[in-house]
């Protein structure tokens, strides 16, 4: 018997999720350096607004190679349509690690690169 390996055909593009960029940035008195903190405050703000099925539909991903520790700005991977969410739950992070912040949206994009010229290297 032969081994027949069929390889899957790649999605159309119209079939794909669109995706968005979200950029964010901490205001807080002191530098928040460690990113794990920053993740998991955005990650159980996220869940405790529009729960965890919510949150499996949006396929949150926060970059952790597109943080930027000096200015405290990041991008995070977001649904189309599950911009404004996300926005909200940004907005009710009210501390990291003990620290009391303000996590702001900063701007979205539809193209990585184009979102970290505009809103993480300024």
């Amino acid at each position: 018997m032969k081994n027949i390996k069929k390889k899957l055909k790649p999605m159309l593009p119209t079939l794909r999720e669109k995706r968005r960029y979200l950029a964010f940035e901490i205001v807080s008195k002191s530098p928040i350096k460690a990113l794990q903190g920053v993740k998991k405050a955005i990650e159980l703000s996220m869940l405790s607004f529009i729960g965890i099925k919510g949150a499996a539909n949006a396929g949150m991903i926060i970059l952790e190679d597109k943080y930027n520790p000096e200015n405290q700005r990041g991008l995070i991977k977001v649904g189309h349509k599950y911009v404004d969410e996300l926005r909200a739950s940004l907005a009710l992070v009210k501390e990291i690690d003990g620290e009391p912040v303000i996590v702001k949206s900063v701007g979205a994009s539809g193209i990585m690169k184009q979102a970290e010229a505009r809103y993480i290297a300024s």
